[in-house]
């Protein structure tokens, strides 16, 4: 195989500083698996600081001697040239921080300021400079934020849509993005919902396709994997964006539609004999069983059994303290707990099941494989659930797959995490196979920047924080779109953006504002209240009239008990003193109207 490596080729490695030799331009780095390489930069490379959404270009190549101190984490992309031996000529240079232990991405405003980025071009690029009218929305959103021909409205997209800009209120408390919440809302309830009196459920149109003044609903799904069913995952989403607003406004009718949607899913989804939820029912009978359905009858995957936690249910549980969420919750997190692990046979949990809960592994794409950001989403949500139910099983499967999934899932020489992988090796493998390439997608890099925050914010250990920096850096280094706005859905192994197809796209059936606002959001508690001991405040907008015993509660994610207390309240730009630090609530006062409600949350103790 020694003529497998014999040409050239250029690569990204991601490695700690060893040593420099400034004379001789020769530059050591350890990868995070240990391995080292010897790297030029005799060629004079260019420098950067790692920069946020909207920041100018930061050059750092007049510094890069010394910048180059031991133990500095920074990518290094080049050119391989297969010569005595092999060598490799930098030409680029990133740098996550100034100093040699910051980093940028963990400064108390990053995050906030790259939501605030976010929000601003989806709004650009769905309604321009004009007003907020939904019925301008569309799904396919190109690289730049100009629309495609499709006049496709797609429910879950708009939904997640919605999620993004009252996340984005709740950081910053900017009226632009709450009435875009609202609106979306007051859309999706008018011209994708399906008020089933005699059922006594709601439920959710795939979407409606839009041609002037007329509307044609899609009652089924469109997507291929799913196509002509209902999907469990599809009614999941419509819910993400709505209870993300319901958590700023306590809007009731919100509530009552998430109350009616999971009755949908108890009368028609869940199995009674074997437990858990199925992953579609046909649209005529609302069957789980029925042959119309083909290898999507009596399935249950990760989409069906887990995706209610942190689409919805969290959240919902987190605005209300109802105990009947708090019980859904916990039957989610047994339920995958007991049956998702597989580690006899694969490092990778098993996510997708036959109604007896036995392995479907000749399903569509899926077969036998594994998607990593799933493994990773799993270790990331139950560790929230821990902080409300603690339970031996919940943090041992966290802490074993943030333990075992960075050798089988992430990429130790260049950074970020891969897709799809086999997952289980054949023959004389020695290590798990792609399915089809070695991209990695935007929404998975968030599901190991989140796992490993959380884990590091509640469990600590040097390992957890290490791995969620290297992703943080990889995710902020090449995934930050500088020209057009936003965040790339894809990159290559080596971080350039892959820019073809669906993945070329900002907006797509797979692609809104949802899962790179949740990181921001997410990624600014887990960072500055768990982690690094520093303040934040969170915007509300309720009316009183519409909570129970007027109480609005401020919890801005499932925390371990005590970790944060409420520091100051003000309601209407005044300070108010009703609340209950502690509880994490505050008692609005009895008045008719909204009010606008900022809460600054302080770290009991710095970890």
């Amino acid at each position: 195989m020694a003529d497998a490596v014999s040409f050239s080729f250029s690569d990204t490695i991601a490695g700690y500083v060893v040593r420099f030799d400034s004379g001789a331009r020769l530059l050591r780095l350890k990868t995070s698996d240990g391995r080292e390489f010897d790297i030029s930069l005799a060629g004079d490379p260019s420098a950067e600081l790692v920069r946020n959404l909207d920041e100018p270009y930061i050059d750092a190549s007049g510094h890069i001697d010394e910048m180059l101190s031991p133990g500095r984490f920074l990518f290094v992309h080049g050119i391989h040239y297969p010569e005595h031996g092999g060598r490799f000529d930098a030409k680029r240079l990133v740098f996550l921080g100034r100093g040699a232990e910051d980093y940028r991405f963990e400064e108390g405003s990053w995050w906030i300021k790259q939501i605030e980025s976010l929000a601003d071009f989806y709004k650009r690029a769905q309604f321009g400079d004009g007003p907020v009218d939904f019925t301008e929305y569309r799904t396919e959103i190109r690289l730049g934020g100009d629309k495609t021909a499709s006049h496709v409205q797609e429910t879950d997209t708009i939904s997640r849509l919605v999620y993004g800009m009252a996340s984005a209120y709740l950081l910053t408390g900017k009226d632009e993005y709450l009435e875009v919440a609202e609106r979306g809302t007051e859309y999706l309830r008018k011209h994708m919902r399906v008020v089933d009196g005699e059922e006594d459920v709601v439920f959710w149109y795939h979407g409606i396709s839009v041609d002037g003044d007329s509307e044609r609903k899609l009652f089924t799904s469109e997507f291929s994997d799913d196509y002509d069913a209902i999907p469990m995952y599809e009614q999941i989403y419509a819910l993400a964006g709505p209870i993300q607003t319901y958590r700023v406004t306590g809007d009731v009718r919100i509530k009552n539609d998430a109350d009616a949607t999971i009755r949908l899913f108890d009368k028609f989804f869940f199995d009674p004999e074997q437990g858990g939820y199925y992953s579609h029912i046909d649209p005529i009978l609302f069957s789980a069983d029925h042959e119309s359905l083909g290898e999507n009858a009596e399935r249950k995957n990760w989409n069906s059994v887990g995706d209610h936690a942190p689409a919805y249910l969290i959240n919902l549980y987190l605005a209300t303290g109802e105990q009947k969420y708090a019980d859904f919750l916990e039957y989610t997190f047994d339920t995958i707990a007991d049956r998702f692990p597989d580690y006899k046979n694969s490092p990778f949990v098993q996510e997708r099941f036959m109604r007896d809960w036995s392995h479907d592994k000749a399903h569509s794409w899926q077969q036998d494989r594994a998607v990593v950001g799933h493994n990773l989403k799993i270790a990331w949500n139950l560790m929230r659930m821990n902080s409300l139910k603690a339970k031996p099983a919940y943090e041992e499967l966290a802490r074993k797959i943030g333990e075992m999934m960075p050798a089988v899932g992430s990429d130790v020489q260049r950074g970020g995490w891969y897709d799809v992988v086999e997952r289980v090796k054949q023959g004389d493998q020695e290590t798990y196979r792609f399915a089809w390439h070695d991209r990695k997608a935007w929404w998975q890099q968030e599901q190991a920047i989140l796992a490993y925050l959380i884990l590091n914010g509640t469990v600590g250990g040097d390992a957890n924080l290490r791995e969620a920096r290297q992703a943080q850096a990889f995710y902020n280094t090449f995934f930050l779109d500088h020209d057009e706005g936003a965040v790339y859905f894809n990159v290559l192994a080596g971080g350039t953006p892959y820019l073809l197809g669906t993945e070329r796209l900002k907006g797509s059936h797979s692609m809104s504002m949802y899962h790179s606002a949740e990181l921001c959001y997410l990624a600014a508690v887990y960072n500055n209240l768990l982690i690094n001991g520093r303040e934040m405040d969170f915007h509300f907008q309720p009316d009183p009239t519409g909570l129970p015993d007027r109480i609005l509660r401020v919890s801005p994610d499932l925390l371990p008990a005590g970790a944060v207390r409420i520091a100051s309240v003000e309601i209407d730009e005044k300070p108010y003193t009703d609340f209950d630090a502690e509880a994490l609530t505050v008692r609005l006062p009895d008045v008719q109207s909204r009010v606008r409600v900022k809460v600054r949350l302080r770290p009991t103790a710095k970890k």
